[in-house]
């Protein structure tokens, strides 16, 4: 092969990965951009009360049934997970104190950003996708009408109010879930587990569960939002917008779960 071929070769290798490399840091500036606008016209009036209310019942409220389950269920099959573990080396004991550190640390906001992100996030794309494709959005702002006030805003609050709660919430539902299986089938004494339960949780755990929150439920109407908005093509397209929405949000949270835990106990 000539020296002219192997350098195109090359070139071609190179333009291949360097492709999606480059169309990846793209979107996430596109992202960080929506962001800083919608932040700072959030901030801004006009407000909208009655819309935030409205999302705080859809985004709180509507979505308390599948947290309180997730979190009963996960509590349980996590105490009996640690104490199977745990007796391989005599740990029983340490049912407990794994149960609320474990639930209050990460599972509780992470398994509940995940659920109201997939049952939110996708909502919120396609209700405002579809309010794209059908120039909705375009007549709103014939109108003097803000969307990123009027239907963005409200729902970036809501969120961010609302997963704090649920997080709340679910820690409490995922402990008693832990504490009625140790009691019933695991034969702890119900006294002294509730004692070592509130020994061991300590401020800094709470407080870790609601930064957590707080920051998954940003980036939950963020995903949402922002698929919602680069909506085109339709029906397929809102379909799309749905899909990007929940896998955009699935990967913050999971991302910015990890940068909390390694700079709060790194």
């Amino acid at each position: 092969m000539s020296e002219t071929g192997i350098l195109g070769s090359l070139v071609a290798i190179f333009a291949a990965i360097g492709k999606p490399v480059v169309g990846g840091f793209a979107s996430v500036g596109r992202v960080t951009l929506f962001a800083l606008q919608t932040i700072q016209r959030a901030l801004t009036p006009p407000w909208y009360p009655l819309r935030l209310l409205e999302q705080l019942f859809q985004i709180g409220w509507n979505s308390l049934p599948v947290v309180a389950l997730t979190a009963v269920f996960t509590g349980a099959a996590l105490a009996q997970q640690i104490y199977t573990g745990g007796s391989r080396f005599n740990a029983q004991s340490t049912v407990p104190a794994i149960v609320v550190i474990a639930m209050v640390r990460e599972l509780g906001p992470v398994l509940v950003g995940l659920m109201v992100a997939g049952r939110v996030s996708s909502a919120m794309a396609a209700e405002i996708g579809t309010m794209r494709v059908t120039e909705q959005i375009d007549a709103m702002v014939t109108l003097r009408t803000d969307p990123y006030r009027y239907l963005i805003a409200p729902r970036l609050f809501a969120s961010v109010i609302a997963l704090p709660i649920l997080v709340c919430i679910a820690n409490v539902i995922g402990i008693f879930g832990g504490y009625l299986l140790s009691i019933h089938k695991l034969g702890f004494n119900p006294s002294s587990y509730l004692e070592m339960t509130n020994s061991i949780l300590e401020g800094d755990d709470i407080m870790m569960s609601l930064v957590k929150a707080a920051v998954f439920g940003f980036f939950i109407a963020l995903s949402g939002c922002y698929a919602g908005l680069q909506t085109k093509g339709g029906a397929a397209g809102v379909g799309r917008a749905t899909t990007n929405a929940v896998v955009g949000a699935f990967v913050l949270i999971l991302l910015s779960n990890l940068v909390i835990t390694l700079t709060a106990f790194g």
